[in-house]
């Protein structure tokens, strides 16, 4: 089972992952401990990572807010009960209505529980969640990161960790994925929480 973390462990390994970076250690002396993102293991938390995909956090709930209003407990049997245009009226894109439709169908067939993925490793976790139209590795990344609270995550397809990252330790603009992913492997075993230091850095640093 993959290693996770607590909210009892999430300073102490803060800690240990600025011992091991110095860069990392500035984020955490200049803007403190970062929030440990976290979301319950549901329907509604993978509904709302959809929602999250290419456009604001924002934009993201207030959509997810809308659904809320609409049907109350957002649940796979709820969300099949609903049309295009309820679905529109909740600020739904017409892809993600049908992302969240091919997620509530797997959920009701038993193609998918959410149950077992607490005792699955990662790359089995997204073996199944990526077979789901709408579902790619950045959305398993933050399921994995923020409903299982796996430890050792490094989301390379988040803009915002890119960004963070070649801004904090002053890197070429062209450097590449495959070379940020192998930066990445010195906060191993704890990239997860490295990373959510890195976007606390990028949302708290004044812009340049």
């Amino acid at each position: 089972m993959p290693q996770q973390f607590t909210q009892a462990t999430f300073h102490t390994i803060c800690d240990e992952l600025a011992n091991m970076d110095s860069d990392l250690a500035s984020v955490i002396k200049t803007y403190d401990y970062p929030p440990m993102w976290s979301r319950p293991n549901s329907f509604e938390s993978l509904v709302h990572i959809i929602l999250e995909q290419q456009v604001s956090l924002a934009s993201a709930l207030s959509a997810l807010n809308k659904l809320r209003e609409r049907i109350e407990d957002i649940t796979p049997a709820k969300v099949l009960l609903l049309t295009d245009a309820e679905f529109k009226a909740c600020y739904f894109s017409r892809q993600k209505t049908a992302y969240t439709r091919y997620l509530a169908e797997a959920i009701i067939s038993k193609q998918l529980n959410l149950d077992d993925f607490k005792e699955m490793e990662d790359e089995d976790i997204r073996k199944q969640l990526c077979a789901l139209k709408g579902i790619g590795n950045w959305t398993v990344d933050v399921y994995l990161m923020f409903a299982l609270q796996h430890a050792d995550i490094f989301p390379i397809g988040d803009l915002a960790v890119v960004n963070a990252v070649k801004r904090l330790k002053d890197l070429p603009k062209e450097t590449t994925r495959d070379e940020l992913v192998e930066l990445s492997r010195q906060w191993q075993p704890y990239r997860t929480v490295a990373t959510m230091i890195l976007w606390h850095f990028y949302l708290s640093a004044p812009r340049k």
